[in-house]
């Protein structure tokens, strides 16, 4: 036998050996995430537009090596639990999820659902203080779930309603044609925090601006809108100020098109999930929308950002991405490397100090109340091309300007929170 191939062959059967008595590599279980969310129901598609936004915040941090722990890297893993739009309906899930083993739940799309999932979750972590839970909110905004419902357990990264009120009425104040508005909202803690707002705050800065309607609507029940739309034109209403979401917020902007209403909308959420398509033409100089960022925010980085969410998913139904959203599960993977354990207690201590940037946009979170504190944008509807419009919203031909842009030192507002601390 050739000297070469001898040694080949030695070599070979001792790198045989060395990798079967190599220690086997162990894939660590990854950080699962789950999502309490309306999976189905006539709120299905908030969830799904949810669902996309943590998966790609997700992938981002996986395919950077995941969250860095002592024993090794963790993937995150977001795992789909259906609220069915039911508070008793989350509340199963949430003990299915912690059944799982599951130590961080998410959910937003819903203030009544937040609440009875702090609740539950203060019951549960002083019961089983060995399986504690955090709760990440990214959409919930009754002011109450910051204030004196406020839990060191809960978590809130969007702008409560007051917030986003007040940047709404920065521009509201500065509109002196308006003489009349309209308020409608939905008929739960939220619908009814705007609407409470909304006279408080139209009082203090616009008395001379008549409120002609004011009025609450059942959650997710209404199929026709057609009637609410004709009583805001009858009123004589040159705005409408809403918080309604979903579809309850498209059908209705959809009836105001078609019985002809030509006032402006003051929205909370009229940037996305079908509302700038449900009006149209008719909706340009007239819609506004007020959001921590908007695809036209001006930067490179912003505009980077969101290329990039077009590419992974480029399904027009699918352009629905939040800023706030990649910040909450950046300030996850900050906090738990930081900690450096997946235990609940140690992730709260360090996400109530946490501080995130991603493509520009900074925020911090508030130890006092867990609310973030970040800046607001206020953008007014106009056609694709038209300037600072360069990116329309799910292929509709239509986008939104920012307006105006609020520093989070102004968009900051007190807390009465008491928080009661492990």
């Amino acid at each position: 036998m050739p000297a070469s191939v001898a040694v080949f062959l030695f070599g070979l059967v001792v790198n045989i050996a060395a990798a079967q008595n190599a220690p086997a590599v162990v894939a660590r279980p990854p950080l699962r995430i789950a999502l309490i969310e309306s999976m189905s129901g006539p709120f299905a598609n908030t969830g799904e537009a949810v669902f996309k936004n943590l998966v790609w915040a997700s992938e981002r941090i996986n395919a950077r090596g995941g969250v860095l722990l002592p024993d090794g890297a963790r993937n995150l893993v977001v795992e789909r639990y259906d609220s069915k739009g039911q508070n008793e309906e989350a509340l199963v899930a949430l003990r299915s999820a912690i059944d799982d083993g599951i130590h961080v739940v998410a959910q937003g799309n819903s203030s009544a659902t937040a609440l009875v999932l702090i609740d539950a979750i203060n019951k549960h972590n002083q019961r089983e203080p060995s399986k504690r839970v955090i709760f990440l909110n990214y959409a919930a905004v009754d002011p109450a779930l910051t204030n004196e419902k406020c839990s060191y357990w809960h978590f809130r990264f969007d702008a409560h309603a007051d917030m986003r009120m007040a940047a709404l009425m920065d521009v509201l104040k500065d509109d002196k044609s308006l003489k009349n508005i309209y308020l409608i909202g939905q008929d739960y803690s939220f619908g009814q925090a705007v609407l409470r707002q909304a006279r408080s705050e139209l009082a203090a800065l616009r008395p001379d601006v008549k409120i002609v309607g004011d009025e609450l609507h059942a959650m997710g029940r209404v199929k026709d809108f057609i009637p609410y739309a004709v009583k805001i034109k009858a009123s004589g209403a040159q705005a409408v100020l809403t918080g309604n979401w979903g579809n309850d917020l498209t059908l209705l902007i959809k009836a105001a098109r078609e019985v002809g209403y030509e006032g402006k909308f003051y929205t909370f959420y009229g940037n996305a999930l079908g509302a700038p398509a449900a009006i149209g033409n008719a909706g340009v100089g007239k819609v506004l929308a007020v959001a921590e960022w908007f695809p036209n925010v001006a930067g490179a980085q912003s505009q980077a950002f969101y290329q990039s969410f077009r590419q992974r998913f480029p399904k027009p139904e699918d352009d629905y991405v939040h800023m706030r959203m990649q910040l909450m599960i950046e300030a996850l993977a900050q906090s738990v490397e930081k900690a450096g354990s997946l235990e609940a207690g140690a992730i709260a201590a360090q996400m109530e100090r946490a501080v995130v940037s991603l493509a520009g946009r900074q925020g911090t979170m508030r130890a006092s109340d867990h609310q973030f504190q970040q800046p607001l944008e206020v953008a007014l509807m106009g056609k694709q091309g038209a300037p600072g419009i360069a990116f329309d919203v799910e292929g509709s031909g239509y986008g939104f300007a920012v307006v105006k842009s609020i520093p989070a030192s102004r968009a900051e507002q007190a807390s009465s929170c008491k928080m009661i601390r492990p």
